[in-house]
C-alpha cells in the first residue's frame, strides 16, 4: 500500500525557546498518532542544530492530513508560531515511491 500523504514539516526555533517548543511539539506526538487517518507521525531535532525540529509524516488522505491540522493538540504551537519560531514552519509534500514499511 503507498500512503495517501508524505510530508516533511520543518519547525525552526528561536535559541531562547528552544526548550519550550521541543515540550510543545513532543506533546503532539501521541494524540497524533491517535489519529485515524495517522500512518505514521516521527519526531526528529536535527544532529547539528538543536533549534530544527523535523516531523516526518505519513497519511491516508490529503483529507485527514487537513483534518490533522485543524486539532486541538496543534493550537499552542499555531497560537505561539511569532513567539516561538525563528521562521515559518516549512512543509515539503513528497510523493513516495516505494511501498510503506510494515
Amino acid at each position: 500500500m503507498i500512503p495517501g500523504c508524505t510530508i516533511i514539516g520543518t519547525v525552526v526555533a528561536k535559541p531562547e525557546t528552544r526548550a519550550e517548543l521541543q515540550e510543545i511539539l513532543a506533546a503532539q506526538v501521541t494524540p497524533t498518532r491517535a489519529e485515524a487517518g495517522c500512518l505514521n507521525y516521527d519526531f526528529h531535532a536535527d544532529a547539528r542544530d538543536p533549534c530544527v525540529f523535523v516531523f516526518y509524516e505519513n497519511w491516508r488522505t490529503q483529507q485527514d492530513l487537513d483534518e490533522h491540522l485543524t486539532k486541538p493538540h496543534l493550537k499552542p504551537l499555531f497560537d505561539r508560531q511569532g513567539e516561538l519560531l525563528a521562521r515559518p514552519v516549512e512543509i515539503r509534500h513528497l510523493t513516495m515511491l516505494s511501498d510503506f514499511a510494515s
